[in-house]
């Protein structure tokens, strides 16, 4: 009887499965976010894209949650992966609301800066995928894991320093002469930064079950 239970029971691999799948998402939104940043004729459909990501991962995170109401047994600690997930999901959904306010303040441009925070965004997103698939293996990846949260967490440095610059650049111009552009820019500069704010969360979430379990 308790093996056939067993056969029942979600396995652990299919945590590992649906992280690797909504980190594969995290870039492909992140790279969304970048091209929306690009402006143009495609613009819209960009955008559209993104909040389409964003709807797949909820599922995904879902599905996450309830697996996790479902098992018995669980490859790390269920607030652990509960946490991992969440932080996750809220990486896309900061890109998610950057899309939706671009559409709502019909922004047709954007800073330099803002390109580049959408860049280190895409870098962010690549390294979670990359440490996500380690997680199977903690104490032989520990040291590795270490390394792509440290990178993770200076990249979330350098996006503060393009947003500072940013809201700077929009103090001493378009600030001088059209209040609302800097009330819009700045609202855009908040979401970016929240996006790499996001996924520090998802570094640090990733130390911990690192340090707690190895």
């Amino acid at each position: 009887m308790f093996d056939f239970i067993k056969k029942l029971m979600p396995k652990e691999e299919k945590f590992f499965d649906l992280f690797e799948a909504h980190a594969a998402i995290l870039i492909a939104g992140a790279q969304s976010l970048r091209l929306i940043m690009d402006g143009g004729k495609d613009l819209e459909v960009n955008c559209a894209t993104l909040i389409k990501l964003e709807d797949d991962a909820d599922h995904i995170a879902h599905e996450v949650m309830q697996a996790v109401r479902k098992s018995f047994i669980t490859p790390f600690d269920r607030s652990d992966i509960i946490a991992l997930i969440s932080t996750m999901d809220d990486a896309i959904d900061q890109m998610n609301k950057t899309a939706k306010a671009v559409l709502l303040f019909e922004v047709k441009s954007f800073d330099p800066e803002m390109r580049q925070m959408a860049d280190v965004a895409i870098a962010m997103a690549e390294k979670t995928a990359k440490a996500v698939p380690l997680l199977r293996e903690l104490n032989a990846n520990s040291s590795q894991l270490h390394i792509l949260t440290a990178a993770m967490i200076k990249l979330e440095e350098d996006s503060d320093v393009l947003n500072d610059q940013g809201l700077k650049s929009l103090i001493n111009g378009k600030a001088k002469t059209d209040a609302m552009a800097y009330i819009i820019g700045s609202k855009l500069y908040e979401h970016l930064e929240k996006v790499a704010d996001r996924f520090e969360d998802v570094a640090k979430i990733i130390n911990d079950i690192v340090i707690e379990h190895v």
